[in-house]
C-alpha cells in the first residue's frame, strides 16, 4: 500500500475554510472544503456532512468519513451537470440541537443540496426533522434507528447502511438456525439498546429459538461482570450484547475476565472494525456482528480500501464506505438527471439499482430503507489473519429482503 506525500495530497485534493454564516444559536464555525476551483456555470452542487468529528465515534466515522466523500466527488470528476461539487462538514458533537442547528444553517441559508447524516441516532433524527421541512434530500449513514423509517418516516429520508432491524436480525436468525437456539441479551438502557433487543427478539422467535432472559445495563455503566453472570447462570448459548462502541469494549473486557468466550457464543449487535482494532484478535477472536460491508469481501472492495488506506493510513470502516457510496450514488443521480430538484433526483433513484463497490444490487423500498446484502461475520483467531485489519472471516450472506423486514 503506497502512501502519498501528505502536502501534495493537501494541494491537490482540498482546501480547508471557515464556512460563512457559522454562528448559529451558539455553534461553532463549521469548517467546509471544496474541490479545486475551476469554472462552471451556476452555484455549486452542496454536500452537507453532519457527523461526529471530535469526540467518541470519530474513528469509526468522523473525518475519514469526510475523506470517503471526497473520494467519490473526485471519481466524479468534481464537477456534475456542469456544476463544481462542494463538501461542508458539519461537527454535531453528539447533541442533537447542535445537529439541527447545523441542519437549519444549511438548508434554510447556505444552498446544501443533500445532507449525509453520521453517527448517533439522537442527532441524525434532528437532523432529518429540519431537512424535512425543507425539502431536502438525507441519506443516512451512520445512524440506526427504527424509528427512522416507521414513525418517522419521509420519502426523501434514506436509511443506507444499516438499521437496528438488520443488525439484530442477522445473526438472529442464521444463528438460530444452526442450532443455536437459547439468546440471552445484554442491553443498554437508552432507545438504540433497546430496538435491537427487541427486533433480535422477534428474530430468534421466528427462527424457532427462546430468549431465555436480559440484562439490562446503565447507559453508562463501567462494571458489565454482574450482568454477564446473570447469562451465565442462565443457560444461555448465546449471548446478545444490545449495546456498542465503549459499552460493547467493557462487556467484552467482562467477558474476558470471566472466561465466557469459551462457554457461549457472542454476538456484537453493533460491531465495527474499530471495535476489534481497539480490542485485538487475542480478545474478539470469535465474536459474531452483522455489518453491511467489509473491505475484504472481494478484489473491488480491497481496492477501493487501498486507496483509502493511501490517504488516512488505516483501513475503513462500513461508514466509511457508506459514505462514499451515497454520494456517488446521490452524484450519478444527479448527473443522469442533469439538476438537483429533489422529486426528479429521488424518481431516478428510485427507479435504478444502486451498483457500486459498497453495494450490489440495492433497491430503494418505498418506506425509505435502501435494500442491500447484509453480511455475517466472525472476528477470526489471531493465526488466522493474515495482515493488520484483516479481522473477519464471511460466515452467511443475507438477502436485503430478509435483513431488513417490514415492522
Amino acid at each position: 500500500m503506497k502512501n502519498h506525500n501528505k502536502k501534495t495530497m493537501m494541494g491537490r485534493r482540498q482546501a480547508i475554510k471557515i464556512g460563512s454564516a457559522a454562528m448559529v444559536a451558539g455553534i461553532l464555525p463549521q469548517l467546509s472544503w471544496a474541490q479545486r476551483a475551476s469554472p462552471a456555470a451556476g452555484n455549486p452542487i452542496r454536500i452537507g456532512f453532519c457527523t461526529d468529528l471530535s469526540g467518541p465515534y470519530q474513528e469509526v466515522d468522523g473525518p475519514a468519513g469526510a475523506e470517503a466523500i471526497r473520494m467519490a466527488i473526485e471519481d466524479m470528476g468534481e464537477t456534475v451537470a456542469g456544476r463544481r461539487v462542494e463538501l461542508v462538514l458539519g461537527d454535531h458533537q453528539n447533541d442533537p440541537q447542535r445537529a439541527a442547528a447545523i441542519a437549519r444553517q444549511w438548508c434554510a441559508h447556505d444552498g446544501v443540496d443533500m445532507l449525509i447524516s453520521g453517527v448517533n441516532s439522537d442527532t441524525s433524527l434532528a437532523m432529518t426533522a429540519i431537512a424535512a421541512e425543507h425539502g431536502k434530500l438525507v441519506f443516512v449513514v451512520g445512524a440506526g434507528t427504527s424509528v427512522q423509517t416507521r414513525e418517522r418516516a419521509n420519502p426523501a429520508i434514506i436509511q443506507y447502511a444499516y438499521d437496528t432491524g438488520a443488525l439484530a436480525t442477522v445473526p438472529g436468525v442464521l444463528l438460530t438456525h444452526q442450532g443455536l437456539r437459547r439468546w440471552f441479551y445484554v442491553t443498554a438502557d437508552y432507545p438504540f439498546g433497546r430496538e435491537l433487543q427487541e427486533h433480535g427478539s422477534a428474530a430468534v422467535r421466528a427462527a424457532g429459538g427462546i430468549v431465555v432472559g436480559t440484562a439490562i445495563n446503565p447507559h453508562d455503566a463501567d462494571d458489565f461482570v454482574p450482568y454477564l453472570k446473570l447469562a451465565l447462570d442462565s443457560d444461555a448459548q448465546v449471548i446478545g450484547l444490545a449495546n456498542g462502541h465503549a459499552e460493547l469494549l467493557k462487556a467484552m473486557a467482562a467477558v474476558d475476565t470471566l472466561g465466557l468466550a469459551q462457554r457461549m457464543k457472542l454476538v456484537g449487535l453493533l460491531t465495527f472494525i474499530d471495535d476489534i482494532h481497539h480490542m485485538g484478535l487475542a480478545k474478539a477472536q470469535g465474536l459474531y456482528l452483522a455489518d453491511s460491508w467489509f473491505w475484504t469481501r472481494d478484489a473491488d472492495t480491497r481496492r477501493w480500501a487501498e486507496r483509502f488506506f493511501a490517504r488516512r493510513q488505516r483501513m475503513p470502516s462500513s461508514l466509511h464506505a457508506a459514505d462514499y457510496s451515497a454520494a456517488l450514488q446521490y452524484l450519478k443521480a444527479v448527473a443522469a438527471t442533469g439538476t438537483t430538484d429533489l422529486g426528479n433526483v429521488l424518481t431516478h433513484l428510485r427507479r435504478v439499482s444502486f451498483d457500486d463497490m459498497y453495494i450490489k444490487k440495492g433497491r430503494l423500498r418505498e418506506d425509505g430503507i435502501l435494500l442491500h446484502d447484509m453480511h455475517l461475520l466472525r472476528v477470526k483467531a489471531p493465526a488466522q489473519s493474515s495482515s493488520e485489519w484483516d479481522y473477519y472471516e464471511s460466515i452467511a450472506t443475507l438477502a436485503g429482503e430478509d435483513a431488513f423486514q417490514r415492522r
